[in-house]
């Protein structure tokens, strides 16, 4: 290489250099990854876990309430029309009390137990599906919820027996005393537990029911009402909430319409009780909220009918029971049981006439003629007219025929808080009897004032009382009553005189004394039956009025009062024994 190449050549390294120094780095070559063919991600085996669910309690119990309606009872059978169905065609009858229950109160011939806790872990002691089985316990409460059970189980012929062993002893019905045997095995349960998973659910309720059973009695309630009142829950129809009245603060949603109305339900973690007429029906929904996740729910014992025989409070009726068993017993005998005789009143005329109210029918009077100064208002109308009546302090005395109809109209008036009010003993029959002035024609007519403020529950159902007294009142003649004897078509015969009467003056045949004031004492001596016919019967019709008053009050249907009582049987000449 020539010397002038050889410098050319260097300068070009120097240049290279120089321009290598000054240019900025290069940045790092990334070489790209070959682009592969898409292909699925191969699957991650990861199992999700099991939630367990169990059975819906809510549907389950939504179509067992739908079969069980008022037209069966609700799925009852009463004591009574048990007794007549066990003599020609038994039942499985299961007594799930305990045995020292049964020891001590005696048990229904032909049952066998197994108790609450054990029955759904003993169902190859109980017969085929199909098969009839009646369950009781003390008092409905256990076996309705047994009933429950089994029916959810497939079983389709079970009832529950109303009122329980407490039922069937009210009926005077027969107990066997000592252990009631057990239930031997059949060995039906490979055709009952279908479903496991519902035994289970059923069985562990049953199985851990705690001490008393998740029911509260009435005295218990009625002390946490006054502190930390639970949410009240009264499962009875809406007609028997208006009729019978509920406990104060309850709130009502019908049995049959329960599980379509859960919106009204409290939250799940607040303290529920609920109730029905005895037991039955509460223990059903109680048993179902349980199930369904509620925490505290529990059962009246009894329920509203147990309430009311503690002698708690009810609310939106009145207790008439109480009302006129109160009034009943306190009649005062010095006073005539409220009565006046003819010769009094003639006297009372003659110093300071009383407002005498005669309850006639307007005919009558008009035949027989009324006592000077009376007003004239029909026994069926005299509620209707309070503002014809005087202040609630004054005397009145109330007079129709015999006794009968104003013995009815004074105690009516009597119980909306008149003070001063009597019938006249023996009505106008007695008062012409005693030769006593009589005007012809018609009396004035009443002049309208003031109504009386009186407690407006009571006065419509007294006024309605009244309103619908049937043709005769209600009332019986003694020849018409004795024509009846005579053709063997004989009622129970009450006789509400007192005992020095009875002996003085005899009795008709078969009758049974119980005084007046004493009636209210000695119910237990009444038909069992309350439709059963039954006569009244005193001296003169006025205290037998009362009475009939007082028992219809009661629910007794077939009741009449003897017209003009003993004094009319004797005086027809009729048979009395002595």
């Amino acid at each position: 290489m020539s010397k002038k190449v050889q410098v050319l050549f260097g300068l070009l390294i120097v240049f290279s250099m120089i321009l290598s120094a000054c240019a900025p780095a290069a940045a790092p070559v990334v070489e790209e990854a070959p682009v592969a063919e898409a292909t699925e991600a191969p699957a991650v085996v990861t199992e999700a876990p099991v939630v367990e669910v169990g059975p819906d309690a809510q549907a389950l119990f939504t179509d067992l309430v739908a079969e069980l309606t008022a037209d069966n009872g609700y799925g009852t059978v009463s004591a009574a029309k048990f007794s007549e169905e066990i003599v020609d065609k038994p039942a499985f009858l299961l007594d799930v009390r305990e045995a020292a229950e049964i020891e001590a109160d005696g048990y229904i011939e032909g049952a066998v137990n197994i108790p609450v806790r054990e029955v759904l872990n003993n169902l190859d002691k109980l017969p085929a599906l199909d098969e009839a089985i009646v369950v009781y316990c003390a008092s409905g409460h256990r076996g309705a919820m047994v009933m429950s059970s089994l029916k959810l189980l497939g079983y389709t012929n079970v009832r529950n027996l109303g009122g329980g062993m407490g039922g069937w002893k009210k009926a005077n019905l027969a107990v066997v005393t000592g252990s009631a045997p057990e239930a031997p095995a059949v060995l039906n349960s490979a055709a009952i537990i279908e479903d496991q998973a519902l035994f289970e659910m059923l069985n562990g309720f049953l199985a851990g029911l705690p001490e008393g059973y998740f029911t509260v009695k009435s005295d218990k309630l009625a002390e946490e009402l006054v502190d930390s009142a639970p949410v009240l829950i009264d499962v009875r129809t809406t007609a028997d909430w208006e009729k019978d009245g509920y406990i104060e603060g309850a709130i009502n949603i019908p049995f049959n319409d329960f599980f379509a109305s859960l919106d009204k339900l409290p939250a799940k973690d607040q303290p529920v009780v609920v109730y029905c007429a005895s037991g039955h029906r509460g223990a059903i929904v109680m048993m179902a909220m349980q199930l369904m996740g509620y925490e505290n729910v529990r059962n009246i014992a009894g329920g509203l009918g147990g309430w009311k025989t503690a002698g708690m409070p009810v609310a939106g009726v009145l207790d008439w029971a109480t009302i006129m068993g109160e009034y009943i017993a306190a009649l005062p005998a010095d006073a005539g049981f409220y009565s006046i005789k003819a010769d009094k009143l003639n006297e009372m005329l003659v110093e300071a006439a009383p407002v005498i109210v005669d309850v006639r029918e307007a005919a009558e009077i008009e035949t027989t003629g009324y006592i000077a100064g009376a007003i004239n208002i029909p026994i069926r109308d005299l509620l209707k007219n309070l503002d014809k009546l005087p202040a609630q302090d004054q005397k009145i005395v109330v007079t129709c025929a015999s006794g009968h109809r104003g013995a009815l109209g004074m105690m009516a008036l009597r119980l909306l808080g008149y003070t001063d009010v009597v019938n006249l003993a023996g009505g106008m029959n007695g008062w012409i009897k005693s030769e006593f002035a009589v005007e012809a024609g018609a009396p004035a007519a009443p002049v309208a004032g003031t109504a009386a403020e009186v407690d407006a529950a009571k006065l419509a159902a007294l006024d309605a009382y009244l309103s619908a007294l049937p043709e005769g009142f209600g009332a019986v003649k003694p020849a018409d009553f004795n024509t009846e004897l005579v053709g063997g078509a004989a009622p129970f015969i009450l006789d509400v005189r007192g005992q020095a009467e009875w002996d003085e003056n005899g009795h008709i045949d078969g009758a049974v004394m119980v005084p007046i004031i004493e009636l209210p004492a000695n119910l237990a001596q009444l038909p069992a039956d309350k439709a059963a016919p039954m006569l009244v019967t005193c001296a003169s019709g006025h205290r037998g009025a009362m009475a009939q008053m007082y028992l219809q009050f009661l629910g007794y249907t077939n009741i009449r009062n003897l017209n003009g009582g003993m004094n009319g049987w004797i005086a027809a000449e009729l048979p009395v024994v002595k």
